[in-house]
């Protein structure tokens, strides 16, 4: 049933160009390079470390990983990580 709602309420907000991940609350990733992540609408930091990060969001966890990372801003609804970069995967 929710599966519906979710469908539903997607096909709205495409008919009204709104943008998605506001109004879903999902997750906006934005890469520089391989030096730079922000990520939006995330619900917090389940694991740091210097070679992984695990950020929790709506859909489940998103995992970075590389070397050398360092939180180079963090607020309520974003983060900034810098380091470099090797991928980013998706758990949940």
């Amino acid at each position: 049933m929710e599966e519906k709602i979710q469908k539903g309420k997607e096909k709205i907000l495409d008919k009204l160009d709104f943008p998605t991940d506001i109004a879903l609350d999902l997750p906006k990733i934005i890469v520089v390079g391989n030096r730079e992540i922000t990520i939006e609408n995330h619900k917090g930091i389940k694991v740091f470390d210097t070679n992984m990060v695990k950020i929790n969001s709506r859909i489940g966890s998103i995992i970075i990983r590389g070397k050398d990372f360092e939180i180079t801003f963090i607020g309520e609804t974003s983060i900034t990580i810098n380091g470099i970069f090797n991928g980013i995967s998706y758990e949940g």
